[in-house]
């Protein structure tokens, strides 16, 4: 198993809203999967959890056969820095940096200096090589989420999280987002959790986790993940 959550709870304020209750489920390693749900149904804070991004108020997170609870902060950090990539609905580029810039920033955290052979790579893959010396602001916004996947995998990591990727987006431009995070998953074997509420997408996982009012409804592996899509 890759990541294992056990009897996850997440309690917000004083008193407590319950926001998850009682997760539990694996994700194998190289599996795509999605978390559906409608606005208010945990799957946004479930994946802040399982990308260690946040903490649970109780159970266990298990990656890698590793206990995330018994991280100091530092070993957290580089943990998730050096397995992990993240990508959000709001792409988060900075504003005064190109995006060959934009794209290193994870690597310059780590003092990893020759990576823009490897950021070039990923820009010129993403269809973004004329373009890796502009400001976020001469992108589109489809351009620009580009950018943000090209920086989530700058790295090579094991796992890639994704926070409605695609909710800022037009239709062509959310298929195309979807298509870079299929062919990642199916070219690297990187495991991949996603958060949509688009079903359509969600259909594009391997499997497919419904949540409702915090808790799993449904855990069902996609029987078909139709090309037509794309």
């Amino acid at each position: 198993m890759s990541i294992i959550a056990d009897k996850i709870d997440k309690t917000f304020g004083n008193p407590g809203v319950n926001v998850l209750k009682g997760i539990s489920f694996n994700i194998e390693k190289g599996e795509f999967v999605s978390l559906l749900g409608k606005s208010g149904s945990g799957k946004s804070t479930l994946l802040y959890i399982l990308s260690t991004l946040d903490p649970s108020t109780s159970g266990t997170l298990t990656i890698d056969n590793q206990m995330v609870s018994q991280f100091d902060e530092k070993s957290l950090h580089l943990f998730r820095n050096t397995k992990m990539g993240f990508v959000f609905q709001f792409h988060y580029l900075l504003s005064d940096l190109t995006a060959i810039e934009n794209v290193l920033m994870p690597s310059l955290k780590l003092k990893k200096t020759d990576k823009r052979d490897k950021a070039m790579a990923l820009l010129e893959g993403f269809g973004l090589k004329e373009k890796a010396n502009r400001l976020p602001r001469q992108l589109s916004g489809g351009e620009q989420q580009r950018v943000a996947i090209a920086r989530a995998l700058i790295m090579e990591p094991e796992y890639l999280f994704a926070d409605e990727p695609t909710g800022n987006l037009d239709s062509v431009n959310g298929e195309l987002v979807m298509k870079i995070l299929k062919d990642i998953n199916a070219s690297q074997g990187t495991t991949i959790v996603l958060v949509t509420h688009d079903t359509d997408f969600a259909d594009m996982a391997h499997r497919k986790i419904t949540l409702v009012d915090g808790m799993i409804r449904s855990d069902e592996k996609v029987k078909s993940r139709p090309e037509a899509v794309l």
